[in-house]
């Protein structure tokens, strides 16, 4: 196992079990993964699509300094799409709405920690050894 899984691994603990720390891997991995058509990487492409979903605020209170918002399931869900939804599921092995009510607790914590100055990271895809830096120091 590399250096990923056992991160992975060690934050999935006591978070509902392996269930969530693949999806936080699969969640990191899309991150780090970088953005499609130049949109500054995957985080910024995130942040984006959530934006244009009608989530604005609430993902402007992750990326901020302040209370992060909590945002439901079902807003999440009609927020990132089909095509995002499906990619997740393939990667994690999570469906449904265990997906999505996974996902509308971890997705706002991993967020505000890739932000930590109320902005998001600039010149491209995220950096994995940063990215879980930043998750091991929550």
């Amino acid at each position: 196992m590399g250096l990923l899984d056992s991160v992975i691994g060690a934050l999935g603990q006591g978070q509902g079990g392996g269930g969530q720390a693949d999806l936080l891997k699969a969640v990191v991995g899309m991150l780090a993964q970088g953005g499609q058509g130049g949109q500054g990487g995957g985080l910024a492409d995130l942040v984006a699509r959530l934006q244009q979903g009608g989530l604005g605020d609430v993902v402007g209170s992750w990326v901020g300094t302040g209370q992060n918002l909590p945002v439901s399931p079902d807003q999440l869900g009609s927020a990132l799409g089909d095509d995002f939804l499906a990619q997740l599921t393939q990667r994690s092995g999570a469906s449904g709405g265990d997906l999505l009510g996974q996902l509308s607790q971890m997705l706002p914590q991993v967020v505000d920690q890739l932000t930590p100055n109320g902005q998001l990271p600039q010149g491209g895809g995220l950096d994995v050894g940063a990215v879980l830096g930043q998750l091991l120091g929550r």
